[in-house]
């Protein structure tokens, strides 16, 4: 039998590519592969090696976007309906995080640094000297985590249903309050049951999808289950582990305003910690899929941050 999800690639990535991305490996060290949407512009005619041919790619002309996803599902499912609302005026990359989509690795390292690490490397081996990082959940844990490491390399942030780290009180108070054990219990569901329970607590609107798309989705999403539940583990860090980093970038936290897995509140309290960088944005009638569920609204609030944040920018520059 067809499995639905899978059969709804092609379209996805042909959907994608006429958005104008399209799919690039990367090297990033001998042992770890990633796989990185990239502009189509970029994309130059394959040079001849002894093995195969090998594209490469030219740096972007527009100011760059990085769309980082969470933990359900790789990056074009996640981000699908915000690459066409970009493309125009940014160079718009979506990386596939280590165990996600066929981004791999032979290193034991399992942490948000590690995972930062090799997308900073990535994007600069794709030419990349700035960016914007746009992260959801997971992929947000990982944006802040690359924004302390490399200011250099990232000017502002765009964050959504995440926080700076997962420790071990907001680990365990989160699952408490929706009613999971573990994490991997609520984001790595191995049954129907499993998979209707995640969809209940990330949407604020009650979707009902027939028993066979969720069983489809499940063998196709939830692949690498090992490597992902140590990706779980490597994330709780002890709250005496933990600091507010002194962040330079612009921060925008854009938040669905029913979001249960991370409250406003968390965000409202994670904006006073950051500080004067830092703004916040609800979505009405929005939970923690807010990207997925108010597409329209979320777009048009992400690309006026990124308007707004590229002409006070280019206004710096200008009077320097």
């Amino acid at each position: 039998m067809v499995n639905l999800v899978a059969a709804q690639k092609p379209l996805l990535h042909g959907l994608m590519k006429m958005a104008g991305i399209q799919p690039h490996t990367i090297e990033i060290e001998p042992g770890t592969v990633m796989s990185i949407w990239v502009p189509s512009e970029t994309i130059q005619k394959p040079k001849k090696s002894k093995t195969a041919e090998v594209a490469t790619t030219a740096k972007p002309t527009k100011p760059v976007v990085v769309l980082v996803h969470g933990f359900a599902a790789e990056g074009i499912v996640t981000w699908q309906f915000q690459v066409g609302s970009l493309t125009k005026k940014y160079s718009v990359y979506v990386p596939d995080l280590l165990f996600f989509g066929s981004s791999v690795t032979d290193s034991s390292d399992r942490s948000p640094r590690f995972q930062a690490e090799c997308l900073a490397k990535g994007l600069r081996k794709l030419g990349i000297e700035k960016c914007t990082l746009v992260g959801f959940s997971y992929g947000g844990m990982v944006a802040f985590k690359m924004a302390e490491l490399y200011p250099d390399l990232v000017e502002a942030l765009v964050v959504s249903g995440s926080i700076l780290a997962m420790t071990d009180s907001i680990s365990h108070t989160t699952l408490s309050s929706l009613g999971f054990n573990s994490s991997a219990e609520l984001l790595l569901p191995t049954t129907v049951k499993g998979c209707r329970a995640l969809l209940k607590v990330a949407a604020h609107k009650k979707l009902w999808f027939p028993d066979r798309l969720h069983k489809d989705f499940l063998e196709v999403m939830f692949n690498n289950r090992k490597e992902r539940e140590e990706l779980l583990e490597g994330l709780v860090v002890s709250n005496k582990d933990t600091n507010i980093p002194d962040f330079p970038q612009r921060i925008h936290l854009l938040w669905g305003k029913n979001d249960q897995i991370f409250k406003l509140e968390l965000a409202q309290k994670m904006k006073e910690e950051l500080g004067d960088n830092a703004t916040i944005e609800g979505i009405e009638k929005a939970g923690h899929l807010v990207h997925l569920e108010r597409p329209c609204v979320y777009n048009r609030c992400l690309n006026k941050f990124l308007a707004s944040f590229h002409a006070h920018a280019n206004q710096a520059k200008y009077e320097v």
